[in-house]
């Protein structure tokens, strides 16, 4: 295979909703390339992407597939990408190393749940979109609702760059209003005729041209000098005006396809090859502040975007070559890691294909295998002070707990679910001390899902999910003094220890208090020491030596603030961590022969407990900010069913035509959301989440809490 140069280089990313036909596009696409000799498809489980068993066993994307073809001396790599959100990993690193988006709608149904939220994805990463209406041989096909709902959702940018003569069964012929031609295909597609016009369309034709024309020359000002001076475009002057329209997300154009008879798709391929932009063509990217342009003479530098685990492979590693020429044998730097790395293969890649090549020019994507320490989101250069921005990932939405069916398969699990991780970054794993529980997060309930098949049937481990648990905290809303002694006696040396302390809460920036009522009376607190100490799980702990006189001895502070670290960790209302809370230790007693440091670790301790227990204690629980994009016809439903979740809105606003609802939500309450947000509004809504604060849960909510764990403690 030869050395293409960066100008020869076309990337796009294939979106759309599940069942537009995206992988069967990308069949027939390498299949006119000669990169395949015969097209499979999805039915028979023999497509060159969707190639493991689980995405053939659910007939759809799981996993992006990297992909390329040949057209005209030009390499066109694409990226498969899944169609369902829950996989939104795919087309969000796709859409980092693609300049184009090749977005699939089915003329049967128009712009679907799927294509809507790609088209959020591709507007928010700034990148132009090519319509490829596909189905149009359906009996249910329908050109023109397709094209009105293209519009409707995506403005009057989409521009009919061809139609279809007739739709259904018989489709076989497609009107280019570019080259002003009519395409007339064999029954089972293929080369087609190029002939002229029919006069029975011509004055269709000639409207949709000089559309285009206009639509062409609005996005360069000397092409519209040009337009007002001879009310048209040259050919060349046409295809800089869609390339510059492009570029600048001002034109999408509209082509149609039948993908599964390969109808339309080489003169689809023609336009991806003379127009769409190359990488080059498009705004240097930013390493820090760096510019690095996509130049085969700059520095040797690729960005890691997809790392995956391969059958008899190992581990393989998807990249673009952001600059210069990366050839076999080259020692590059990874710029988070600082290890070396030596890239001994380079692979183009067409899904479960793999063809060797010797090197790779600047826009290239490419993959390559035992990198030592490389994965997603890394950059190996010759230019030790480049690194690209970590690709942002949602934060995932939906929450579970997983444990093993059998003892002993816990270490097999986690090693598991790392590899997961290392294959799909919107999976997210917690192994938390606190709760007791494995805590899986992804982006839906079907993701999860699909994690858990390949537990079951790939790694042959028995699990379950389980509800999870809500990481809740504790803490005082006033302050309460307490003391306690510790004493033991056994025979010989004893054991003895009294601490007295006050307790109150702790709010970041108030003063600290140098005056409590204890028992009646005004005690002023000689503060000596203040100890600040950040809690793990957020919050603080402040810790004050108010001794005078030489009560307790300065080597026994540290066990009684180990003491207090010990309750901390187990709160006494929930056993949850408790946080921001002042202590004061003022007073106690010390023996001279039996005091030591476990004596005063368990009388600060208990200390604290009976303090805490006096001091107005309250749970705490996580809440989150909500973001939730509905369409305008289901926001009732949507607000109402935020409001039984204990929300609190905050802001409505509009954004990309659709309703943004902003609003805080207990954790507790999110279980499950995505999945009644989907049926809620036929999957048309989508939502982010992340953690704001933590808040006092209500008071009957409390007791429930309070209640549910005296139960657990008894059957423990």
């Amino acid at each position: 295979m030869k050395t293409y140069s960066t100008g020869q280089i076309k990337n796009l990313v294939i979106v759309g909703n599940s069942g537009s036909g995206k992988t069967t596009l990308a069949e027939a696409m390498l299949f006119e390339g000669g990169v395949i000799e015969r097209r499979g498809d999805v039915e028979s489980k023999n497509t060159v992407s969707d190639f493991k068993e689980i995405e053939q066993n659910n007939t759809c994307s799981v996993f992006s597939s990297l992909l390329y073809t040949l057209y005209n001396d030009h390499k066109i790599n694409l990226i498969d990408a899944p169609g369902l959100d829950d996989f939104v990993n795919g087309i969000i690193s796709a859409l980092t190393v693609t300049d184009t988006a090749l977005m699939v709608v089915n003329a049967q149904n128009g712009i679907e749940v799927g294509a809507e939220i790609h088209g959020r994805y591709v507007a928010k990463a700034n990148k132009s979109i090519i319509f490829v209406v596909n189905q149009v041989d359906h009996e249910k096909g329908n050109w023109e609702k397709t094209i009105e709902s293209i519009r409707e959702r995506f403005g009057n940018h989409a521009v009919v760059i061809q139609y279809p003569v007739n739709t259904g069964s018989s489709f076989d012929s497609i009107i280019d209003v570019i080259a002003m031609k009519l395409y007339k295909y064999p029954k089972e597609g293929g080369k087609p005729q190029i002939l002229d016009i029919p006069a029975d369309q011509k004055d269709q034709a000639d409207e949709l041209h000089a559309a285009l024309i206009e639509r062409a020359a609005e996005s360069d000002e000397s092409l519209m000098e040009q337009f007002f001076a001879n009310d048209t475009l040259s050919p060349e002057e046409l295809q800089k005006g869609i390339k510059t329209g492009l570029i600048q997300r001002g034109l999408f154009p509209v082509f149609c396809v039948s993908a599964k008879k390969n109808i339309g798709v080489s003169r689809l391929m023609e336009f991806i090859a003379q127009v769409a932009p190359s990488p080059n063509d498009m705004p240097a990217p930013k390493a820090g502040t760096k510019e690095v342009k996509c130049d085969p003479a700059g520095q040797a530098t690729l960005f890691v975007y997809k790392s995956a685990v391969e059958t008899h492979i190992g581990e393989i590693n998807y990249f673009k070559v952001m600059a210069g020429e990366i050839k076999e044998g080259i020692d590059l730097t990874n710029n988070t890691t600082q290890n070396k790395e030596r890239i001994a293969q380079i692979f183009a890649v067409a899904g479960k294909n793999r063809t060797k090549v010797p090197n790779m020019l600047a826009g290239d994507l490419g993959a390559t295998v035992k990198l030592k320490a490389t994965r997603t989101n890394q950059t190996l250069s010759l230019d030790t002070s480049l690194k690209f921005p970590a690709i942002e990932f949602p934060e995932p939405k939906y929450r579970t707990a997983i444990r093993t069916l059998s003892e002993g398969d816990e270490e097999k699990l986690g090693e598991a679910l790392q590899r997961m991780n290392f294959e799909d970054p919107t999976i997210q794993i917690e192994y938390s001390k606190e709760l007791k529980q494995i805590i899986l997060s992804g982006q839906g309930e079907y993701h999860l899902n699909i994690l858990k098949w390949h537990l079951d049937n790939i790694f042959k481990i028995g699990t379950e999910f389980v509800a999870p648990k809500i990481p809740y905290r504790e803490t005082i809303t006033k302050y309460a003094q307490a003391d306690y002694r510790h004493k033991k006696q056994s025979g010989g040396a004893g054991q003895f220890g009294e601490v007295h302390l006050v307790i109150e809460p702790h709010k970041e920036g108030t003063p600290d208090t140098e005056m409590f009522k204890i028992e009646g009376k005004d005690q002023k607190m000689s503060i000596r020491d203040k100890e600040e100490i950040p809690l793990a799980w957020g919050g603080k702990l402040v810790f004050y030596n108010c001794i005078v006189g030489g009560s307790i001895d300065a080597r026994f502070l540290p066990a009684i603030l180990k003491g207090l670290m010990e309750k901390i960790e187990t709160g006494p209302l929930t056993g949850s961590y408790a946080r921001d809370i002042r202590v004061y230790v003022y007073d106690g007693k010390m023996h001279p022969v039996d005091s030591n440091e476990i004596s005063f670790k368990l009388a600060g301790r208990n200390a604290f407990s009976l303090a805490f227990k006096k001091a107005a204690p309250k749970i705490l629980e996580p809440m989150y900010q909500v973001d939730v994009l509905v369409p305008g016809d289901r926001m009732g439903d949507v607000m109402s069913d935020l409001q039984g979740r204990r929300a609190i809105v905050q802001g409505m606003s509009s954004e990309m035509g659709f309703q943004k609802i902003t609003a805080k939500v207990p954790l507790a309450e999110m279980n499950k959301y995505s999945t009644a947000l989907s049926s809620l509004t036929g999957g048309r809504a989508m939502y982010s989440m992340k953690f704001l604060e933590y808040e006092p849960v209500p008071g009957n909510i409390q007791e429930e809490l309070l209640k549910a764990y005296e139960a657990e403690e008894k059957e423990e």
